[in-house]
């Protein structure tokens, strides 16, 4: 079968591997551990949040996200506080 490139689909920035780069390659797991904590990225928090869905109504959610990025840890923050003030038992 004889494939046509299409020039749209490529990328100039992160060609193809060739057999070269294949030869040269190494795995993962036999690089310093060092250096595999560093491509890993960021580590896990110790303490994670839970996904949920929750239905908030308009007003609320619109004023959370006027104030810019970190919305959701603010609206997590002021749940927080109402619970320090209220008594749910």
């Amino acid at each position: 079968m004889n494939k046509k490139l299409k020039p749209e689909l490529i990328d100039e920035d992160n060609p193809e591997w060739t057999d070269d780069m294949f030869k040269h390659s190494v795995r993962f797991d036999s690089l310093p551990e060092a250096l595999q904590s560093k491509l890993r990225g960021r580590p896990k928090a110790a303490v994670t949040k839970e996904r949920i869905t929750i239905r908030l109504s308009p007003d609320v959610l619109e004023r959370f996200r006027a104030s810019g990025d970190g919305w959701q840890t603010r609206v997590d923050a002021a749940l927080k506080d109402w619970l320090n003030t209220h008594s749910l038992t």
